[in-house]
């Protein structure tokens, strides 16, 4: 859409935001042990004895947030929940994720591309699919998707919330199931990079984690002080590559609508809580859908096969059209100097950077007649 593409390894993306945020803002290896919402405060308390307060707390603690497990609590104990939102996050697939060391571009020409090159490949005698991408640090990222059945899935399920350590997603699951995909071949063309296996032995074993395919978007997104973002209110499937693009347009359309708040009372807070998930929630909706018919093209389903077929071959002039929704999507920070809008795509009108941009206009004029 006239935007450069660059894939860049979560890591790196942590470096990047965490050079932004003073470092006395952020508790590492504390646990919150519990939320208390009192009547014009919140109290977050640690697993050190130590306890935050504000005007309101946003969840942004993944697909099990703890704050969402506090806030429906609260909700349902009260009638206000509604069922689906009582029910578990739904999951047919597990995921094996990694991503070499740097590797050296004359030894591995793959990481020397301009551009991101994709491979999928699917087993058809097999349980699996298996992706992998080169990115601009010079790593090679994988993916290796093992699609389970009803049962095998709800088996899982059960396993995984008997564990309260949840090792079943830990070290020795992760290493299970490499050596259960070593030989899998993958069609980079290049000698020393044939099978799985190759990769994981340059990928560091830190860099290796199981994990579940979760998909589910909450109906629910906010209580009295309470709110959350991202995969806490909308677990997408990777397959669309959204999650974290919508986590973070979440935040931006959050962040506009605090900073244009006149008052830091219940009812402005609930106000714009509900104009957040206005603006929010059908594009969230939008993505789970389109992540999920990315993905039907890795089940061994007619549909699947149908899919697959359709989309390999779709012209171009398709592509772009089915792409306009979730590229439509890119809201700006009002309070900040606006970035010129460049590419093909005409982005969705964001109505909490209107009104962000409306109060910064307003500032940044009173600033100037001083």
């Amino acid at each position: 859409a006239g935007y450069p593409y660059y894939i860049v390894s979560r890591p790196k993306l942590y470096e990047l935001i965490l050079k932004q945020v003073p470092a006395h803002k952020i508790r590492f290896g504390n646990r919150v042990l519990n939320i208390t919402d009192g009547k014009d405060k919140v109290t977050v308390h640690l697993s050190n004895g130590d306890t935050f307060e504000g005007d309101i707390i946003v969840g942004a603690d993944g697909a099990y947030s703890a704050v969402r497990q506090r806030m429906y609590e609260n909700m349902k104990a009260k009638g206000q929940l509604p069922i689906s939102d009582q029910e578990e996050l739904p999951f047919s697939c597990t995921c094996l994720v990694g991503q070499t060391k740097v590797l050296d571009p004359k030894e591995f020409p793959e990481v020397a591309l301009d551009i991101c090159h994709f491979t999928s490949t699917h087993g058809m005698d097999k349980p699996f699919s298996w992706h992998t991408f080169n990115t601009a640090q010079g790593t090679i990222s994988w993916m290796v998707v093992q699609h389970l059945d009803s049962q095998t899935s709800k088996a899982a399920l059960e396993q995984r919330f008997r564990d309260t350590q949840n090792s079943e997603w830990g070290d020795h699951p992760a290493q299970t199931m490499c050596d259960e995909t070593r030989s899998f071949p993958i069609p980079i063309k290049d000698e020393k990079i044939c099978n799985l296996g190759d990769l994981y032995d340059l990928t560091p074993k830190e860099y290796i984690s199981k994990v579940m395919l979760e998909e589910k978007v909450f109906e629910t997104w906010h209580h009295r002080r309470f709110v959350l973002l991202g995969d806490a209110c909308h677990k997408l499937n990777p397959a669309g590559g959204h999650g974290a693009v919508t986590a973070m347009h979440d935040a931006v359309a959050l962040a506009n609508l605090l900073y244009a708040m006149p008052t830091k009372t219940l009812s402005d807070i609930t106000r714009i809580f509900e104009e957040y998930r206005k603006e929010r929630y059908p594009a969230a909706m939008g993505s789970y859908k389109y992540s999920k018919q990315i993905f039907k093209m890795a089940e061994k389903t007619i549909i699947g096969a149908l899919y697959s077929y359709f989309m390999t071959h779709m012209p171009k002039w398709l592509w772009r059209l089915a792409l306009s929704h979730p590229l439509g999507h890119r809201p700006q920070a009002g309070f900040l100097t606006p970035i010129k809008v460049q590419g093909t795509v005409v982005p969705v009108i964001s109505p909490s950077e209107q009104k962000a941009r409306a109060v910064f206009e307003i500032q940044q004029q009173s600033a100037a007649a001083v």
